[in-house]
């Protein structure tokens, strides 16, 4: 094979497949915004006797990972309580994985590359929930953080930071 169907193992290039998605979900939601059986004013019915409103448990696959919720409602189908697992929570192991490939390749050797050390371990989990974007860059316009830097014994040696 001459490498044009290769994996990518780029994590940045996650961006491109999420372009490549909401692009999709946009030509979507505008086939079923003009389904007539889901504008239809009766899709949403109150259960009767013989259904089971209690609650339920479902998993959609989301820009960011697999969201799981757990609903419970009440007798007229209200929802009564929502348990929410986003994808985030799934991508903790790969998020440390990239923070800690990234400080591997900015320190090294007691030498520390300061200029975008902070900027690159940013970019290392934010890629993997979109919603890390804006949540961190809306008010002061850029995100805190902190990055302690420790020797082999695991003592702090220097501290960056950015408020």
């Amino acid at each position: 094979m001459n490498g044009r169907f290769a994996p990518v193992h780029h994590r940045l290039a996650t961006h491109w497949a999420r372009l490549i998605e909401m692009l999709y979900a946009a030509e979507r939601m505008l086939e079923l915004a003009q389904d007539p059986e889901i504008t239809n004013p009766e899709v949403r019915r109150i259960p009767s006797g013989a259904i089971n409103p209690a609650g339920g448990v479902g998993s959609v696959e989301a820009p960011r990972g697999t969201l799981t919720h757990h609903y419970e409602a009440d007798a007229r189908g209200l929802v009564t309580r929502a348990n929410l697992i986003v994808g985030t929570t799934n991508n903790y192991a790969p998020i440390v994985m990239s923070l800690k490939q990234a400080a591997q390749k900015l320190i090294t050797g007691g030498r520390v590359i300061e200029e975008g050390l902070l900027n690159r371990i940013e970019m290392g989990f934010r890629l993997y929930d979109p919603c890390f974007s804006c949540a961190t860059h809306a008010l002061p316009g850029r995100m805190p953080l902190r990055v302690d830097i420790r020797n082999a014994r695991g003592e702090v040696v220097r501290t960056l930071q950015r408020d």
